[in-house]
């Protein structure tokens, strides 16, 4: 079967999804109202709350929310066969993730741009507060944590995409003053930033001395370096130690200096990634080698397949940025369907392409089992293969594959680096809440709080030791990651049921995807706890072991509260305005 069918069914489906079901969710669930005066207006402050057109904006959540993860995510899935993923994608697009992104944006801005744990204490009480911020802290620092450790690997395996990567951030300052102390159109500079990068990226891909190779430079793969690590390594460790300066100076920076123009810029490439791939599969035709289903799968799909792939579906983490970054710049409240909403589609665009990539690629479906043999070997190979796959349908533009591995490559760290640094000022807001919590004002600061943000993040990416050698942390959390994913995500559909109750209106379209997250997420997180990560398990692990325990136990704690305020109906000051 042609790859081409898969593309033009789930395109169909994203496409009604938007048109009708959205539709449906803004008129009669959410009631979108055009006169509501938005945070980003009665906030504003040039630095966080900036009204904002809503394509930039658009942009700025699209490519924040679509980092590396709806890659990875169904790359791996596609072990189980592709049709479970597929189907998955979809249907969880359509009524979880873009019910979620949409919903989390809503109640946020109907709330002086509050995020999900300020609402949460309005919604179900103080306490369960307090612990839905501390689960939001540990998901984002294993974002920060897995998101470092995948830009500095591309980094590593792709060295010709670093100059175009780094040539972006002098562009995106560049525009954001253009545009907004000259009150220029951010399109067109957009477009010719993206010029030069490609540019870049393309004499990069054939020009050796433009290659940042630093594994070369320390002398290669077999050499020791400063306290007897090898080469790989301290490239490793010398890309955390850059990338941790770079976001802390991006998620300090007003948002309009270096957020917005670089997530514009980063929509383009989005769009240009998306276009190359679903033309290149036009035109390369390639053929479906991987199954249908898998029936030798050594691990079950059911529940697996619903936290492998987190983004790309529904994703927590999506409400992190709708509630903590986009409410704030949102210019009016009915453009909130089209950030929201089709910022998910456009996220599981991404996954579907990605699916389609992966199980195209292989010339036999033997050559597909004997690289998805296990799910161990699936889980390491995802990325890798998602990039050959994507290069084989840009060959079929006439792009080259070694540049079309770069521009692959330098798309993926893009989209990256962008979820990195917009995590570590969410991780900011939080550690700061909680500094306010708890009296201790130090930590109300900014630049204390981003300092503990990025010193633990990078300790999370550096210190563990596992199958990648020096500086695993990234890859041992990745399991851990898409579970607690889920669950922010079921507990975020939660609080706009629990808020849609309140005002009176159905609020079974978010109550019955939280249901069945909750449900799928909760025996996958036990069961992974309690038989595989735990001490007396036979492959225990310490570091997923205390943190999975700690969100399973303040997850059921805010179950049971919120459960109880969804029946007993208190108020506490939520905005009910229509």
């Amino acid at each position: 079967m042609s790859g081409i069918w898969l593309a033009i069914a789930g395109i169909i489906i994203f496409a009604l999804g938007y048109k009708y079901y959205s539709k449906f969710i803004a008129e009669k669930i959410y009631r979108l109202d055009p006169n509501y005066v938005t945070p980003a207006h009665k906030y504003e402050d040039g630095v966080d709350f900036v009204p904002t057109n809503k394509f930039v904006l658009w942009g700025h959540h699209f490519t924040s929310v679509a980092g590396a993860a709806p890659i990875v995510g169904p790359a791996i899935a596609v072990y189980w066969g592709w049709l479970p993923a597929i189907l998955w994608v979809l249907l969880g697009t359509v009524f979880a993730a873009g019910v979620h992104d949409f919903g989390t944006l809503v109640l946020s801005v109907r709330n002086k741009g509050q995020s999900m744990g300020t609402l949460a204490s309005k919604l179900i009480g103080e306490r369960a507060k307090k612990l839905f911020l501390f689960i939001i802290l540990l998901l984002v620092l294993m974002v920060n944590a897995v998101f470092a450790w995948v830009i500095a690997n591309l980094f590593i395996s792709f060295p010709a995409s670093v100059v175009s990567v780094f040539i972006q951030i002098p562009l995106a300052v560049w525009i954001g003053y253009s545009v907004y102390k000259k009150k220029g159109s951010m399109l067109l500079p957009s477009v010719v930033a993206l010029g030069v990068m490609y540019l870049a990226a393309i004499v990069a891909s054939y020009v050796p001395v433009l290659q940042i190779d630093l594994v070369k430079y320390f002398g290669g793969e077999g050499a020791t370096t400063f306290m007897g690590a090898n080469a790989t390594s301290m490239a490793f460790f010398v890309w955390i130690v850059v990338l941790m300066v770079y976001v802390y100076i991006a998620s300090t920076l007003p948002v309009w200096k270096l957020l917005q123009p670089r997530d514009y810029i980063n929509s383009h490439q989005l769009l240009v990634g998306l276009g190359l791939l679903y033309l290149g599969l036009l035109f390369t035709n390639p053929e479906v080698t991987a199954p249908v289903s898998n029936a030798q799968a050594d691990v079950s799909w059911f529940p697996l397949l619903f936290i492998t792939i987190a983004c790309g579906a529904i994703s927590g983490f999506h409400g992190l940025v709708s509630s903590g970054t986009t409410s704030k710049q949102l210019n009016n409240e009915k453009e909130a369907r089209f950030v929201g909403y089709l910022g998910a589609v456009g996220e599981g665009s991404l996954a579907l392409i990605a699916i389609i990539a992966v199980i195209t690629f292989f010339p036999t479906a033997g050559e597909f089992s004997a690289t998805y043999s296990s799910f161990t070997e699936a889980s390491g190979a995802g990325l890798t293969v998602f990039i050959q796959g994507a290069a084989q349908l840009a060959t079929g533009l006439g792009i080259p594959s070694v540049v079309a591995s770069t521009i692959v490559s330098v798309i993926i760290v893009s989209f990256a680096a962008t979820t990195l640094d917009s995590s570590v000022r969410l991780m900011r807001y939080i550690i700061s809440e909680l500094g306010t919590e708890y009296n201790f004002k130090p930590l109300t600061k900014a630049h204390v709080a981003t300092t503990a943000a990025v010193v633990s993040s990078a300790a999370l990416t550096l210190i563990p030791q596992g199958p990648k050698g020096f500086g695993s942390g990234g890859y041992l959390l990745w399991p851990l990651f898409g579970t607690s994913n889920q669950l922010l995500a079921g507990i975020s559909l939660l609080l706009i049921s629990i808020w849609l109750k309140r005002l009176g209106r159905n609020y079974w379209p978010t109550l019955i995807p939280m249901l069945f997250i909750m449900f799928m997420t909760l025996w996958a997180m036990i069961d992974q706890v309690i038989t595989e990560w735990a001490p007396w398990a036979a492959g225990s692990d310490w570091l997923l072991f205390s943190f999975g325990a700690i969100i399973l136990v303040f997850t059921i704690w805010i179950l049971l509260t919120a459960a109880s305020a969804l029946l007993n109906g208190k108020d506490n000051n939520i905005e009910k305005s229509a």
